[in-house]
């Protein structure tokens, strides 16, 4: 009795956990590929699993402490994905720290660009130019306006949703 509440998760870590399942499976959406031109390879999934991730991370943003805690885990799961992907894929422990490393810088990168293109709303300048800089290869590739209002959609419509059902790790997502 007493080792099932040492070893329970936290409530956190569990809804965090979902939210980021929820965040790969929207991201593997086949729209997102097919009719957006998002590029299906290891770059462009990264680029779109860490374009969820991120609207959830600032959905959850300035909503106390248990919110804060909720974004912790589900960042803390998003890493625990990366670095499973890493070792399915064959890629050495030694290597897998530095990889890990180098995506870490490249998720907060990312962070902190969305967060000054999402500050230019509704002027969509700033997401578009974003987007079209990390979920294309090439810049005239894909439909990066239709990424953009998809991108728009999804974050008004986490918006929307209630902060409690997020907190039990429940997020809906738009089709893509």
């Amino acid at each position: 009795m007493f080792l099932d509440r040492l070893l329970k998760p936290r409530p956190a870590k569990a809804a965090g956990s979902k939210l980021y399942a929820g965040a790969v499976a929207q991201a593997r959406s086949a729209p997102l590929y097919v009719q957006m031109g998002v590029r299906d390879s290891l770059e462009g999934r990264f680029e779109l699993f860490t374009l969820h991730v991120v609207l959830l991370l600032e959905r959850l943003k300035g909503h106390g402490e248990s919110a804060a805690e909720l974004s912790q885990a589900t960042f803390d799961a998003y890493v625990r994905g990366l670095d499973d992907a890493f070792r399915e894929i064959g890629v050495s422990d030694t290597a897998v720290g530095k990889k890990m490393k180098k995506l870490a810088g490249a998720f907060y990168g990312r962070l902190k660009a969305f967060d000054e293109a999402v500050a230019g709303l509704p002027d969509q300048a700033a997401l578009t130019d974003l987007l079209a800089r990390t979920a294309f290869e090439e810049r005239d590739e894909g439909d990066v306006a239709a990424l953009t209002a998809y991108v728009v959609a999804a974050r008004d419509h986490l918006a929307a949703q209630p902060l409690e059902r997020l907190m039990q790790g429940e997020a809906q997502w738009l089709k893509a």
